[in-house]
């Protein structure tokens, strides 16, 4: 338990490294548990009291589980304002779990491919998150994780309905699958909507970059399972690693096709019409950043860009977010210092790209 937080914002999670399967469309693959301790109330109905001692038990237990060699703990009660935003940019934590109150907590391992919410909606959320699709790798790595935890702490389950969980539509399995995509072609010619339609026929949820409660932003999409009750887990990702994410995957790889064939000008100029201002801009707003990012991602991963990788394009979308700024710098960034700090930032990061 030797880490600190500070420790986590020299450099992206592993999960932004970019070289991931599939890692041009997919940003990244993450698994979510739903888990509450058996013989407990759900979160909501805890006494102050008995919230502190569940968040003690639960904490005591991670830690004697030893996930991984070194694994810091956060008292989220007592962080401040910024180093919960700062999780929930790097996505260690939900922004419902950094705006509550009470006891709580979150458990992160070094290479923040799994992090543990304590006391969010339920009593435990565990997440793998992974680079580019590795759904498998992913679940491997969490039912490991769960069935230790398991067995010191005994989670709440029942033989006919499975886990218990505070919101029903978590009940059974208790799984989230969710995917995040990277889909500007498919927005640039309009297709994006082939994946609304798809998902909503599959009951399937598409959200924004932080999930529930956010728009898309940078042409970011995330993909996920909405319904856990009557499946099993091995479905459920099954269903996700050979139908739909493929099925999107292929859908934005001929999005790309199309407008290279049909209009290679116009897209080559928003590309290099990006790269432009990111270099040369002198104040950038967060919005901005990402939408112009996005672009050059794309003119990276179609080859239309040679002196950059994916791995300094995906830290750029996360250190030019507000909190990793104010880290950064060591000071509340507010307006236009803000703006001006991001610009000065990205400048020197993309100095040698052409």
């Amino acid at each position: 338990m030797a880490m600190k937080l500070s420790d986590l914002t020299s450099r992206a999670g592993e999960w932004l490294r970019g070289s991931g399967p599939m890692s041009d469309v997919v940003i990244s693959s993450r698994i979510r548990l739903a888990r509450n301790v058996s013989g407990s109330v759900f979160v909501n109905r805890l006494s102050p009291a008995k919230r502190r001692e569940t968040e003690r038990k639960v904490r005591d237990a991670i830690i004697h589980s030893q996930l991984a060699p070194k694994v810091i703990y956060v008292d989220l009660e007592q962080a401040t304002d910024n180093d919960r935003q700062l999780m929930v940019e790097r996505h260690l934590i939900s922004k419902q779990h950094a705006a509550s109150e009470g006891a709580r907590g979150v458990a992160i391992t070094e290479d923040e491919t799994v992090s543990i919410m304590v006391n969010e909606e339920d009593h435990l959320r565990l997440q793998v998150l992974r680079s580019g699709f590795q759904l498998d790798e992913a679940w491997e790595q969490i039912d490991a994780i769960d069935t230790r935890l398991d067995d010191l702490l005994e989670f709440a389950f029942h033989p006919r309905f499975g886990y218990l969980t505070a919101c029903p539509t978590n009940v059974g399995t208790g799984i989230r699958v969710s995917v995040m995509l990277h889909l500007p072609a498919m927005t640039l010619t309009g297709e994006i909507e082939k994946v609304f339609r798809a998902a909503k026929d599959l009951k399937l949820a598409v959200r924004g970059l932080y999930g529930e409660g956010t728009e898309a932003t940078g042409d970011f999409y995330q993909v996920s399972n909405q319904t856990t009750l009557g499946k099993d887990e091995g479905e459920i990702i099954a269903h996700f690693r050979d139908s739909i994410i493929p099925k999107i995957i292929q859908f934005e790889h001929q999005a790309r096709r199309k407008l290279m064939d049909e209009r290679a000008p116009a897209v080559e100029d928003k590309i290099f019409r990006a790269l432009g201002i990111l270099k040369s801009a002198r104040m950038l707003a967060g919005e901005e950043v990402l939408f112009l990012l996005s672009h050059l991602r794309l003119g990276v991963t179609m080859g239309r860009i040679k002196s950059a990788d994916i791995k300094l394009l995906n830290e750029l979308f996360l250190m030019t977010q507000q909190a990793h700024l104010q880290r950064m710098l060591g000071k509340t960034l507010e307006g236009d210092v803000r703006r001006v700090a991001r610009a000065d930032y990205v400048r020197a990061k993309l100095e040698h790209v052409n």
